[in-house]
């Protein structure tokens, strides 16, 4: 296939799976309307392309697919909605509450390994451990060092000074 007819292979399947709704292709329309300002923008205004981006452009078009488009293109297409079969399709409220979580922890999991296997290439493989451990302790890690954090606040010490933190440290590490 040519880089063009791929292209065009899948514009198509994007259209015929994820935009049956009207409501859902008028609000892309408005999405991408959007998107044309926030790159015209981008060389003006680079903030202001990206809000108009991010907040305005991606919002109506996630909102169109979340409130609008019907799962009945597993029908029309002959294809499943399912995730890989890992999840069973919720029900009631507390199915999808469960399924949501389940995909946020594959998803936190897996931008875990992404990291580290990239710092792996970066730096080496002892800082991408380095950084995957500190990653998985740092909640140990916070409230050891934060927990007179609420004693401070009640003082009236709104900023650490960090002596405490350099007087700890070793001193070869020190800046």
């Amino acid at each position: 296939m040519t880089f063009l007819e791929e292209l065009q292979k899948q514009r198509w399947d994007d259209h015929r799976y994820y935009h049956h709704n009207r409501i859902n292709q008028f609000l892309h329309l408005l999405s991408a309307s959007c998107f044309l300002i926030s790159y015209g923008l981008v060389f003006f205004h680079p903030a202001a392309a990206a809000l108009v981006g991010w907040l305005l452009a991606m919002t109506l078009r996630q909102t169109g697919h979340f409130f609008f488009e019907p799962k009945t293109y597993d029908e029309v297409n002959k294809a499943s909605h399912d995730l890989l079969g890992l999840l069973f399709p919720a029900t009631d409220l507390v199915g999808f509450i469960s399924n949501t979580a389940l995909i946020w922890l594959f998803i936190g999991l897996g931008a875990v390994v992404f990291r580290t296997l990239h710092l792996f290439k970066l730096m080496g493989v002892q800082s991408g451990l380095v950084w995957m451990t500190k990653i998985l302790t740092d909640p140990f890690h916070d409230i050891k060092i934060y927990q007179k954090a609420p004693y401070y606040i009640l003082k009236g010490e709104m900023y650490d000074t960090m002596e405490d933190w350099y007087d700890d440290m070793p001193f070869e590490q020190r800046a």
